[in-house]
C-alpha cells in the first residue's frame, strides 16, 4: 500500500504483552528474537495486528510451554519481503492437514476453544497483500507458521 509504513517491532512487543496477560494462567514462555527497528510492513496497522494476533493467540492456545516469534527481512530473488515466523511446542498439525486448516471453520482438534477462523483470516489477509503463508513442523516440536509480507525499504 503506497505510503503505508508500520514498524514491526512495536506491534510484536505489544501483542506479546497482551498474550502474556491473556494466557498468564498457562505460564508460557513467550520469546522474541531481536527485531531490526527499521523493519516495516507496507500495509494497514490493524491488518498487521489481526494477522500476528491470530498467529500468536493460536500458538499460545496450543503450546505446552513455549512460543517463539521472529521477524526478519528476506532479500529474495524478486523483492524484499518481511518474514514473520511464529513457533510453538504443542502437538503441531500433520502435513496432510495443513492446507485444510487455512480454510474457514476447519478445526482439526476441538479440545481447545476456538472458531476455526483465525488461520483462515490470516491466510486471506496475507493473500490480499500479495504475501504467502506456510505451515511446517517447528524446531520446538509443534507448529511453525511463517508469513511473507511486503516491506517498506
Amino acid at each position: 500500500m503506497p505510503g503505508r509504513r508500520v514498524a514491526i517491532a512495536p506491534v510484536v512487543q505489544a501483542l506479546l504483552r497482551v498474550m502474556r496477560k491473556v494466557h498468564a494462567a498457562r505460564g508460557l514462555e513467550l520469546r522474541c528474537a531481536a527485531i531490526d527497528s527499521t523493519l516495516a510492513f507496507a500495509g494497514e496497522e490493524q491488518d498487521l495486528h489481526e494477522m500476528l494476533g491470530n498467529l500468536l493467540d493460536n500458538a499460545c492456545k496450543w503450546a505446552r510451554a513455549a512460543v517463539s516469534v521472529q521477524a526478519r527481512l528476506d532479500n529474495g530473488a524478486t523483492a524484499p519481503m518481511l518474514v514473520v515466523t511464529v513457533q510453538d511446542d504443542g502437538p503441531g498439525i500433520a502435513a496432510d492437514q495443513r492446507d485444510a486448516v487455512l480454510s474457514r471453520g476447519v478445526r482439526i482438534d476441538e479440545s481447545v476453544p476456538g472458531s476455526g477462523l483465525g488461520l483462515a483470516i490470516v491466510s486471506d489477509l496475507v493473500a490480499a497483500y500479495g504475501g504467502a503463508i506456510t505451515l511446517d513442523l517447528s524446531p520446538l516440536g509443534g507448529l511453525q507458521v511463517a508469513v511473507r509480507l511486503p516491506v517498506v525499504t
